[in-house]
Protein backbone atom coordinates (compact mmCIF):
# COMPACT_ATOMS: atom_id res chain seq x y z
CA UNK A 1 0.00 0.00 0.00
CA UNK A 2 1.64 3.45 -0.83
CA UNK A 3 0.56 6.38 0.98
CA UNK A 4 0.57 5.75 4.07
CA UNK A 5 -0.44 8.28 6.64
CA UNK A 6 0.85 7.02 10.09
CA UNK A 7 0.33 8.60 13.72
CA UNK A 8 3.12 7.59 15.96
CA UNK A 9 1.87 8.69 19.68
CA UNK A 10 4.84 9.46 22.24
CA UNK A 11 7.09 11.36 20.26
CA UNK A 12 8.38 13.74 22.92
CA UNK A 13 10.43 10.12 24.14
CA UNK A 14 13.35 8.61 22.15
CA UNK A 15 11.85 5.38 21.12
CA UNK A 16 8.81 7.56 19.57
CA UNK A 17 10.92 9.88 17.65
CA UNK A 18 13.21 7.35 16.15
CA UNK A 19 10.39 4.75 15.38
CA UNK A 20 8.38 8.04 13.62
CA UNK A 21 11.60 9.38 11.72
CA UNK A 22 12.28 5.80 10.53
CA UNK A 23 8.80 5.38 9.40
CA UNK A 24 9.02 8.60 7.42
CA UNK A 25 11.88 7.27 5.60
CA UNK A 26 9.83 4.46 4.24
CA UNK A 27 9.09 4.52 0.58
CA UNK A 28 5.49 3.24 1.38
CA UNK A 29 4.50 5.82 3.76
CA UNK A 30 3.46 9.65 2.60
CA UNK A 31 3.42 11.33 5.73
CA UNK A 32 4.18 10.75 9.54
CA UNK A 33 2.30 12.33 12.42
CA UNK A 34 4.23 12.69 15.79
CA UNK A 35 1.51 13.25 18.59
CA UNK A 36 2.76 14.25 22.43
CA UNK A 37 1.99 16.53 25.28
CA UNK A 38 5.56 17.93 24.98
CA UNK A 39 7.80 18.74 21.35
CA UNK A 40 10.44 15.57 21.03
CA UNK A 41 13.65 16.66 22.33
CA UNK A 42 16.07 16.03 18.97
CA UNK A 43 15.39 16.03 15.52
CA UNK A 44 12.11 14.48 14.21
CA UNK A 45 13.40 14.96 10.57
CA UNK A 46 10.38 14.86 8.03
CA UNK A 47 7.69 13.61 10.99
CA UNK A 48 5.01 16.29 11.12
CA UNK A 49 4.70 16.98 15.05
CA UNK A 50 1.16 17.51 16.80
CA UNK A 51 1.14 18.65 20.49
CA UNK A 52 -1.97 16.61 21.55
CA UNK A 53 -2.65 14.56 24.97
CA UNK A 54 -3.81 11.15 23.74
CA UNK A 55 -5.58 11.27 27.30
CA UNK A 56 -8.36 14.35 25.39
CA UNK A 57 -11.02 12.95 23.08
CA UNK A 58 -9.26 15.75 20.76
CA UNK A 59 -7.06 12.91 19.36
CA UNK A 60 -10.12 11.44 17.34
CA UNK A 61 -10.40 14.90 15.60
CA UNK A 62 -6.62 14.89 15.08
CA UNK A 63 -6.88 11.57 13.63
CA UNK A 64 -9.79 12.31 11.53
CA UNK A 65 -8.25 15.77 10.11
CA UNK A 66 -5.13 14.34 9.07
CA UNK A 67 -7.03 11.06 7.45
CA UNK A 68 -4.86 8.90 9.75
CA UNK A 69 -5.02 5.14 8.18
CA UNK A 70 -2.32 3.73 10.41
CA UNK A 71 -1.49 4.69 13.50
CA UNK A 72 1.78 3.31 15.87
CA UNK A 73 1.34 3.55 20.01
CA UNK A 74 4.52 4.24 21.23
CA UNK A 75 3.23 5.94 24.51
CA UNK A 76 3.19 3.16 26.99
CA UNK A 77 5.96 4.25 29.96
CA UNK A 78 7.32 2.29 32.16
CA UNK A 79 8.60 4.59 34.94
CA UNK A 80 6.89 7.17 37.46
CA UNK A 81 9.51 9.40 37.46
CA UNK A 82 9.45 10.41 33.69
CA UNK A 83 5.91 11.03 34.16
CA UNK A 84 5.36 12.53 36.81
CA UNK A 85 4.50 10.03 39.57
CA UNK A 86 2.62 6.50 39.84
CA UNK A 87 -0.81 8.28 39.35
CA UNK A 88 0.17 10.15 36.13
CA UNK A 89 1.77 7.56 34.80
CA UNK A 90 -1.34 5.31 35.07
CA UNK A 91 -3.35 7.94 33.05
CA UNK A 92 -0.93 7.98 30.43
CA UNK A 93 -0.62 4.43 30.35
CA UNK A 94 -4.20 3.16 30.50
CA UNK A 95 -6.42 6.02 30.14
CA UNK A 96 -4.78 7.49 27.16
CA UNK A 97 -4.62 3.95 25.47
CA UNK A 98 -8.46 4.09 26.30
CA UNK A 99 -9.29 7.38 24.77
CA UNK A 100 -6.90 6.19 21.82
CA UNK A 101 -8.51 3.18 20.71
CA UNK A 102 -12.01 5.06 21.05
CA UNK A 103 -10.68 7.86 18.50
CA UNK A 104 -9.40 4.50 16.28
CA UNK A 105 -12.89 3.41 16.76
CA UNK A 106 -14.29 5.86 15.34
CA UNK A 107 -12.08 6.73 12.41
CA UNK A 108 -13.09 5.40 9.08
CA UNK A 109 -10.31 5.62 7.62
CA UNK A 110 -8.26 3.33 9.70
CA UNK A 111 -6.77 -0.30 8.69
CA UNK A 112 -3.55 -0.90 10.56
CA UNK A 113 -3.45 -0.15 14.39
CA UNK A 114 0.75 -1.10 15.63
CA UNK A 115 1.08 -1.56 19.59
CA UNK A 116 4.19 -1.46 20.64
CA UNK A 117 4.00 -3.56 24.05
CA UNK A 118 6.41 -5.76 26.44
CA UNK A 119 7.83 -8.87 27.79
CA UNK A 120 7.23 -7.87 30.89
CA UNK A 121 3.57 -8.30 30.55
CA UNK A 122 4.66 -12.15 31.26
CA UNK A 123 6.25 -11.13 34.70
CA UNK A 124 8.95 -12.57 36.69
CA UNK A 125 8.60 -15.68 38.84
CA UNK A 126 10.23 -18.94 40.52
CA UNK A 127 7.09 -20.60 38.65
CA UNK A 128 7.96 -19.54 35.33
CA UNK A 129 8.34 -21.41 32.13
CA UNK A 130 11.60 -21.80 30.42
CA UNK A 131 10.10 -19.98 27.40
CA UNK A 132 6.96 -18.28 26.92
CA UNK A 133 4.80 -18.10 24.31
CA UNK A 134 2.55 -15.57 23.24
CA UNK A 135 -0.22 -17.87 24.54
CA UNK A 136 1.08 -18.25 28.10
CA UNK A 137 -0.67 -16.35 30.94
CA UNK A 138 1.84 -14.73 33.88
CA UNK A 139 1.90 -17.31 36.78
CA UNK A 140 1.73 -14.29 39.04
CA UNK A 141 -0.32 -11.77 37.70
CA UNK A 142 0.44 -8.13 38.04
CA UNK A 143 -1.42 -6.50 40.63
CA UNK A 144 0.55 -2.65 40.56
CA UNK A 145 2.65 -0.90 38.61
CA UNK A 146 3.70 -1.24 35.04
CA UNK A 147 3.25 -5.01 34.53
CA UNK A 148 -0.37 -4.13 35.53
CA UNK A 149 -0.56 -0.69 33.35
CA UNK A 150 0.55 -2.99 29.98
CA UNK A 151 -2.00 -5.95 30.82
CA UNK A 152 -4.64 -3.86 31.13
CA UNK A 153 -3.69 -1.94 27.92
CA UNK A 154 -2.99 -5.24 25.87
CA UNK A 155 -7.16 -6.05 27.23
CA UNK A 156 -8.47 -3.09 26.17
CA UNK A 157 -5.89 -3.56 22.30
CA UNK A 158 -7.76 -6.79 22.01
CA UNK A 159 -11.43 -5.52 22.75
CA UNK A 160 -10.74 -3.13 20.16
CA UNK A 161 -10.09 -5.93 17.49
CA UNK A 162 -13.26 -7.72 18.21
CA UNK A 163 -15.21 -4.50 17.54
CA UNK A 164 -12.86 -3.18 14.55
CA UNK A 165 -12.33 -6.63 12.48
CA UNK A 166 -11.66 -4.58 9.85
CA UNK A 167 -8.80 -3.06 11.23
CA UNK A 168 -5.23 -5.06 11.32
CA UNK A 169 -4.30 -5.44 14.48
CA UNK A 170 -0.64 -6.18 15.54
CA UNK A 171 0.59 -6.27 19.07
CA UNK A 172 4.62 -6.64 19.35
CA UNK A 173 5.74 -7.93 22.73
CA UNK A 174 9.50 -6.59 22.77
CA UNK A 175 12.19 -7.62 25.05
CA UNK A 176 14.09 -4.79 27.06
CA UNK A 177 15.37 -2.73 24.44
CA UNK A 178 19.12 -1.71 24.42
CA UNK A 179 21.45 -0.01 22.85
CA UNK A 180 24.30 2.97 22.97
CA UNK A 181 21.61 5.83 22.78
CA UNK A 182 18.92 3.91 25.03
CA UNK A 183 17.75 5.48 28.50
CA UNK A 184 15.50 3.04 30.90
CA UNK A 185 15.05 1.50 33.73
CA UNK A 186 17.20 -1.40 32.44
CA UNK A 187 19.72 0.40 30.63
CA UNK A 188 20.42 2.75 33.91
CA UNK A 189 20.68 -0.46 36.02
CA UNK A 190 23.54 -1.46 33.73
CA UNK A 191 25.42 1.89 33.62
CA UNK A 192 25.90 1.95 37.28
CA UNK A 193 29.71 1.81 38.57
CA UNK A 194 28.82 -1.19 40.68
CA UNK A 195 26.26 -3.36 39.68
CA UNK A 196 23.90 -5.05 42.83
CA UNK A 197 22.65 -8.66 42.21
CA UNK A 198 20.49 -11.35 44.03
CA UNK A 199 22.27 -13.34 46.32
CA UNK A 200 22.08 -16.89 44.31
CA UNK A 201 20.39 -15.83 41.69
CA UNK A 202 21.82 -15.74 37.92
CA UNK A 203 18.75 -15.04 35.85
CA UNK A 204 18.26 -15.33 32.20
CA UNK A 205 18.35 -12.12 30.18
CA UNK A 206 16.48 -11.11 27.22
CA UNK A 207 17.21 -8.15 24.82
CA UNK A 208 15.89 -6.21 21.32
CA UNK A 209 18.70 -3.93 19.90
CA UNK A 210 17.41 -0.49 19.70
CA UNK A 211 17.71 -0.53 15.69
CA UNK A 212 15.32 -3.90 15.45
CA UNK A 213 12.95 -2.06 17.36
CA UNK A 214 12.32 0.37 14.51
CA UNK A 215 12.64 -2.67 11.92
CA UNK A 216 10.05 -4.84 13.51
CA UNK A 217 7.99 -1.53 13.74
CA UNK A 218 8.23 -0.69 10.14
CA UNK A 219 7.55 -4.11 9.03
CA UNK A 220 4.53 -4.19 11.47
CA UNK A 221 3.33 -1.34 9.71
CA UNK A 222 3.73 -2.41 6.01
CA UNK A 223 3.32 -6.25 6.68
CA UNK A 224 0.03 -6.29 7.67
CA UNK A 225 -0.51 -9.42 10.05
CA UNK A 226 -2.60 -9.59 12.57
CA UNK A 227 -1.68 -10.76 16.00
CA UNK A 228 0.38 -10.44 19.18
CA UNK A 229 3.92 -11.02 18.31
CA UNK A 230 7.02 -11.51 21.35
CA UNK A 231 10.13 -9.87 19.88
CA UNK A 232 13.34 -10.13 20.80
CA UNK A 233 17.21 -10.89 19.72
CA UNK A 234 18.32 -14.71 19.49
CA UNK A 235 19.55 -16.49 22.39
CA UNK A 236 19.58 -15.72 26.12
CA UNK A 237 22.40 -13.69 28.03
CA UNK A 238 22.97 -14.86 32.13
CA UNK A 239 23.79 -11.27 34.46
CA UNK A 240 26.93 -13.04 35.51
CA UNK A 241 27.94 -12.99 31.76
CA UNK A 242 26.72 -9.53 31.51
CA UNK A 243 28.40 -8.03 34.25
CA UNK A 244 31.88 -9.77 32.68
CA UNK A 245 31.08 -8.11 29.53
CA UNK A 246 30.66 -4.51 31.06
CA UNK A 247 33.59 -5.60 33.27
CA UNK A 248 31.89 -3.92 36.41
CA UNK A 249 31.83 -5.45 39.63
CA UNK A 250 28.81 -6.95 41.22
CA UNK A 251 27.46 -6.31 44.98
CA UNK A 252 25.54 -9.77 45.70
CA UNK A 253 22.86 -8.88 47.99
CA UNK A 254 20.26 -10.96 50.46
CA UNK A 255 16.85 -10.88 48.25
CA UNK A 256 14.96 -8.68 50.97
CA UNK A 257 17.75 -6.43 50.80
CA UNK A 258 17.69 -6.37 47.12
CA UNK A 259 14.17 -5.24 47.27
CA UNK A 260 14.25 -2.56 49.18
CA UNK A 261 17.20 -1.20 47.04
CA UNK A 262 15.16 0.65 44.46
CA UNK A 263 14.20 3.79 46.73
CA UNK A 264 18.23 4.25 47.88
CA UNK A 265 19.10 4.13 44.32
CA UNK A 266 16.60 6.41 43.40
CA UNK A 267 17.25 8.95 46.03
CA UNK A 268 21.21 8.60 45.01
CA UNK A 269 20.38 9.10 41.39
CA UNK A 270 21.76 5.59 40.20
CA UNK A 271 18.54 4.03 38.82
CA UNK A 272 15.07 3.12 39.04
CA UNK A 273 14.48 -0.38 40.64
CA UNK A 274 10.64 -1.22 40.07
CA UNK A 275 9.02 -4.48 41.33
CA UNK A 276 8.61 -5.41 38.04
CA UNK A 277 12.66 -5.08 37.25
CA UNK A 278 13.62 -6.35 40.73
CA UNK A 279 11.62 -9.51 39.78
CA UNK A 280 13.39 -9.55 36.63
CA UNK A 281 16.68 -9.11 37.99
CA UNK A 282 15.90 -12.28 40.16
CA UNK A 283 14.12 -14.85 38.17
CA UNK A 284 14.94 -13.49 34.58
CA UNK A 285 12.38 -14.22 31.54
CA UNK A 286 12.91 -16.00 28.51
CA UNK A 287 10.08 -15.82 25.13
CA UNK A 288 9.45 -17.76 22.38
CA UNK A 289 9.83 -16.12 19.26
CA UNK A 290 8.99 -18.57 16.58
CA UNK A 291 5.84 -16.99 15.90
CA UNK A 292 7.99 -13.41 15.31
CA UNK A 293 9.91 -15.33 12.42
CA UNK A 294 7.00 -17.74 11.04
CA UNK A 295 4.17 -15.75 10.66
CA UNK A 296 5.11 -11.60 11.53
CA UNK A 297 8.15 -12.68 8.47
CA UNK A 298 10.51 -10.43 11.15
CA UNK A 299 14.41 -11.38 11.76
CA UNK A 300 16.53 -9.25 14.29
CA UNK A 301 19.51 -8.48 12.94
CA UNK A 302 21.18 -8.82 16.59
CA UNK A 303 21.15 -11.65 18.89
CA UNK A 304 20.39 -11.20 22.64
CA UNK A 305 24.20 -11.24 23.17
CA UNK A 306 25.63 -8.59 20.12
CA UNK A 307 22.90 -6.47 21.04
CA UNK A 308 23.99 -6.58 24.51
CA UNK A 309 27.62 -6.51 23.29
CA UNK A 310 27.35 -3.57 21.61
CA UNK A 311 25.63 -1.51 24.33
CA UNK A 312 28.74 -2.98 26.74
CA UNK A 313 31.26 -1.30 24.48
CA UNK A 314 30.27 2.17 24.87
CA UNK A 315 30.79 2.05 28.70
CA UNK A 316 33.82 2.62 30.40
CA UNK A 317 34.75 -0.29 32.93
CA UNK A 318 34.79 0.95 36.72
CA UNK A 319 36.50 -1.58 39.09
CA UNK A 320 38.76 1.61 40.03
CA UNK A 321 35.87 3.61 41.24
CA UNK A 322 34.07 0.35 43.13
CA UNK A 323 35.30 1.01 47.08
CA UNK A 324 33.94 4.89 46.46
CA UNK A 325 30.58 3.42 45.26
CA UNK A 326 30.16 0.84 47.96
CA UNK A 327 31.00 3.05 50.12
CA UNK A 328 28.08 5.75 48.80
CA UNK A 329 25.68 3.01 48.50
CA UNK A 330 26.42 1.28 51.93
CA UNK A 331 25.42 4.05 53.67
CA UNK A 332 21.90 3.91 52.01
CA UNK A 333 20.68 0.44 52.22
CA UNK A 334 17.96 -0.99 53.83
CA UNK A 335 18.60 -3.44 56.95
CA UNK A 336 17.65 -7.16 56.58
CA UNK A 337 15.46 -8.64 58.60
CA UNK A 338 17.91 -9.05 62.07
CA UNK A 339 18.80 -5.85 61.99
CA UNK A 340 22.56 -6.31 60.19
CA UNK A 341 23.17 -4.49 57.44
CA UNK A 342 24.01 -6.47 53.93
CA UNK A 343 27.67 -7.41 53.73
CA UNK A 344 29.02 -5.52 50.58
CA UNK A 345 30.93 -8.44 48.58
CA UNK A 346 32.52 -7.32 45.05
CA UNK A 347 32.30 -10.01 42.51
CA UNK A 348 34.09 -10.03 39.38
CA UNK A 349 34.10 -7.26 37.09
CA UNK A 350 36.10 -8.19 33.74
CA UNK A 351 36.67 -11.56 31.06
CA UNK A 352 39.73 -12.34 33.02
Amino acid sequence: MSGRTVLVTGVSRDLGRTCARSLANDPSVERVIGVDVMPPRGDIGDVQFVRADIRNPVIAKVIAREDVDTVVHMSVIATPGSAGGRGTMKELNVIGTMQLLAACQKAESLRTLVVKSTTTVYGASNRDPAMFTEDLEPRRPARTGYAKDVAEVEGYVRGFARRRPDVTVTTLRCANVIGPRVVSPVTSYFRMPVIPTVLGFDPRLQFLHESDLNRVLRHAVTAGVHGTFNVAGDGVLMLSQALRRLQRPGVPLPGLAFGGLGSALRSARYADLSPELVAFLTYGRGVDTSRMRDMLGFEPRYSTEEAFGEFASTLPPTGGRADRVLAAVAERLPEVTDDRPPALTVTGGSDG
